[in-house]
């Protein structure tokens, strides 16, 4: 069973882009794309060893790192009713309108 978010995935997006600030240089040059970090969802549901796996710029890769730590408890992961550790990925889409 996969590390749930409080509310679902929607709240997990939700949380996302309430919390993402766009870097201000990135946003000067129209830099656009989609980062995913790679992380571990303890069997506490804590979020640890937060990684980026697909890179887009260094200020996009060090907001959406800085986000995914703020991150509350997920709802853990179960394997044969006992919580264990599981990598979770998310990618979090940069846009500028």
């Amino acid at each position: 069973q996969m590390p749930e978010f409080p509310g679902g995935d929607g709240e997990l997006m939700k949380f996302l882009q309430k919390n993402i600030q766009y870097p201000q240089m990135e946003r000067d040059n129209d830099i656009q794309g989609k980062v995913i970090v790679r992380f571990t969802v303890q069997e506490d549901g804590s979020v640890a060893d937060v990684n980026v796996i697909r890179a887009v710029s260094p200020g996009l890769d060090k907001e959406a790192v800085r986000v995914v730590k703020l991150m509350p408890k997920f709802k853990p992961g179960r394997q044969q009713g006992k919580a264990v550790k599981v990598f979770y990925n998310v990618p979090v889409i940069y846009k500028l309108q």
